[in-house]
């Protein structure tokens, strides 16, 4: 975006944001409905205290809930904040995407995947499992990477299995103790999408992240031994989405 007049990409950032948060909107919709089985489509938004049916107007992301107050029109019950955080983090994620990879097919690709990553971990971190649906959305992504990538289609089928292949194999000998399958999945799927450098890249980095993060729980919180991989893993893809071949460049360069 370097070529565009300031004016004009704070425009564009603007409209960016404003789609992160519609979309965000619907991130939310999938947390709080997919644990409990609920359809994210046929079943109408509504007030989960008192089954008010949300209008259109209570439903405008992030300016209903401000308007609001953040609570609910009828029963005056408070609204989690997370609907708040959720889509604002949503739409600030979006340009952060843009900022780096500017406006391309890659920024689509990455900010649908940013957002179903968002969605997916927040879901494991709460239920130890990551709906397959999520696994799947970014599969068809990946698939549309290569695609879009053709002439380098052999790096995301190896990154199809680079990472999956060797947590498969630890899940087969241990059991399903060591790893779930879920996370194998999410490998697999994040792996189509970036190819075989970049999901190695996510997946130490996303381990290191969640050994240091899970360590520090268990010392201030009491947190048990039990680890939610898939919020880490998320991170780990999008630094990797975003940062991993500068980060390939420099390290391979400081060893010439």
């Amino acid at each position: 975006m370097d070529i565009i007049p300031t004016s004009l990409k704070i425009v564009l950032y603007i409209i960016i944001f404003l789609y992160g948060v519609v979309i965000g909107s619907f991130v939310n919709v999938c947390i709080c409905r997919i644990p409990r089985g609920e359809s994210i489509v046929k079943v109408r938004s509504h007030c989960e205290n008192c089954g008010y049916q949300l209008r259109w107007y209570d439903l405008i992301p992030l300016f209903s809930y401000l308007a609001l107050g953040g609570k609910c029109r009828k029963c005056r019950e408070r609204i989690s904040v997370q609907h708040l955080v959720i889509e604002v983090l949503n739409g600030c994620l979006y340009i952060l995407i843009f900022s780096v990879c500017n406006i391309s097919v890659e920024s689509l690709l990455y900010c649908l995947a940013g957002s179903a990553l968002l969605a997916l971990a927040i879901i494991d971190f709460k239920t130890y499992e990551i709906p397959l649906g999520f696994n799947i959305f970014i599969g068809v992504l990946g698939i549309a990477r290569v695609i879009t990538d053709y002439t380098n289609w052999l790096e995301y089928v190896i990154g199809f299995v680079a990472v999956s292949g060797f947590l498969y194999l630890l899940f087969l000998l241990s059991k399903g103790r060591a790893i779930g399958g879920g996370d194998i999945k999410l490998m697999a799927a994040c792996g189509l999408l970036l190819g075989w450098k970049l999901i190695i890249l996510a997946f130490l980095f996303g381990c290191i992240v969640g050994a240091v993060t899970h360590v520090i729980r268990m010392r201030v919180s009491g947190e048990d031994h039990v680890l939610a991989m898939g919020p880490y893993l998320a991170i780990g893809v999008m630094v990797a989405a975003l940062w991993g071949n500068t980060f390939l460049t420099w390290y391979l360069g400081s060893l010439i």
